[in-house]
C-alpha cells in the first residue's frame, strides 16, 4: 500500500479564522483508492465555518473526479468527528450571510449523497447537528462506542438533511429525533439503522490514528466488487422516485432548507440557542 498523497494546498486549506492558528481546515489524501477527507479543527470540535465548508466541497469534488478513487473516506481530526454549524462570530454576521452559510452546507451534504463512488464516515466523539447530517449523507456510517448524535437545527427553525435522515431511519423516528433534539448513543443509533457498525478503535489517544492505517481499513472494509460507473448507476437507480439523480428531491430539499432559513430572525434564534447551549448541558445520550 502506497502512502496517501496529498491535495495541492489552494484546495487543502481554506481561509483560517483570525481567532485560529493557520492550519488547514481539512486534509485529502489520497491512496489505493481511497481518498481521505479529514475535518482539521480539533480546537473547535471540527465546526463547520464558512471556510471550512467550501474547503469540503473542493475536496469532494476533487475525490469524485479523480478515477483511480472509489471511496471517499470521512474522519474528524481529535476527539469528536462535526459538532455541527460552527456558532463563533454570529454577532457580526448578518441573516444573509447565515442564510448563505446554510445553503453551502446543504450543497456540500448533497455532493456527498449523489457522489459518484462509495462514501463512508467514520464517527467519534459528538457527530451533532450538521456533523449527524454529514454521517447521514453516506454510504456507510460507522460509529466508535463512545460517539454521539444528535440533531439541534430545529432548535432555531432551520430544516437540513430531514429527508436523508428519514431515509435512514423512517420518517417517523427522524421526526421525533429532531423534535425533541434527542441526543443518541452509539448503539441506538446503530439499532435504528443511522449507524451501520460499532467498532472499537484500538487503544491510544482519540483522533491520532494516521488515514491509511490498519483500523481505519478494517473500518472502510473491501472496495466495491463493481466499477466505480456501475457502482454510480446502481445509487441513482435506487433513490427514490424523481428520475436518475434525484434532482427534484435535490431541489426540495434546497427549497424547504431556504424557506426555513429566510423566516426572519434567524440570527435572533440562532443566539438564543447558543445561549441556551451555554447555560445548559444536554441530556445524556440515552442506552438500551
Amino acid at each position: 500500500m502506497t502512502g496517501p498523497r496529498e491535495l495541492p494546498a489552494t484546495l487543502r486549506a481554506g481561509p483560517t479564522e483570525p481567532a485560529l492558528p493557520a492550519q488547514p481546515d481539512a486534509t485529502l489524501g489520497i491512496a489505493d483508492g481511497i481518498a481521505w477527507l479529514t475535518l482539521s479543527r480539533p480546537d473547535r470540535g471540527n465546526a463547520l465555518s464558512a471556510a471550512m465548508v467550501e474547503t469540503l466541497l473542493a475536496a469532494v469534488g476533487r475525490a469524485c473526479a479523480d478515477r483511480s478513487v472509489h471511496t471517499l473516506a470521512l474522519t474528524g481530526a481529535g476527539r469528536h468527528f462535526c459538532t455541527g454549524f460552527d456558532l463563533g462570530g454570529l454577532e457580526s454576521a448578518t441573516e444573509g450571510d447565515l442564510l448563505l452559510r446554510f445553503v453551502r452546507i446543504e450543497t456540500l451534504l448533497d455532493a456527498l449523497w449523489r457522489a459518484p463512488i462509495r462514501t463512508v464516515a467514520i464517527a467519534r466523539g459528538r457527530a451533532w447537528g450538521a456533523g449527524a447530517d454529514l454521517l447521514a449523507a453516506c454510504d456507510r456510517r460507522i460509529a466508535t462506542p463512545d460517539a454521539s448524535f444528535r440533531f439541534p437545527g430545529a432548535a432555531f427553525g432551520i430544516v437540513l438533511g430531514t429527508r436523508r435522515l428519514a431515509e435512514r431511519v423512517g420518517t417517523d423516528r427522524a421526526r421525533t429525533w429532531i423534535a425533541q433534539g434527542t441526543t443518541l448513543a452509539a448503539t441506538e443509533a446503530a439499532a435504528a439503522g443511522l449507524v451501520g457498525e460499532v467498532l472499537e478503535p484500538p487503544p491510544g489517544a482519540p483522533g491520532t490514528e494516521a488515514p491509511g492505517t490498519g483500523w481505519l481499513l478494517h473500518a472502510i472494509g473491501p472496495p466495491p466488487a463493481i466499477d466505480r460507473d456501475t457502482l454510480a448507476a446502481i445509487r441513482s437507480a435506487s433513490r427514490p422516485a424523481a428520475g436518475p439523480g434525484g434532482d427534484a428531491l435535490a431541489d426540495a430539499d434546497l427549497a424547504a432548507l431556504v424557506r426555513s432559513a429566510s423566516r426572519p430572525g434567524l440570527t435572533a434564534r440562532i443566539l438564543a440557542y447558543r445561549e441556551a447551549v451555554r447555560t445548559s448541558s444536554p441530556p445524556a445520550p440515552r442506552e438500551h
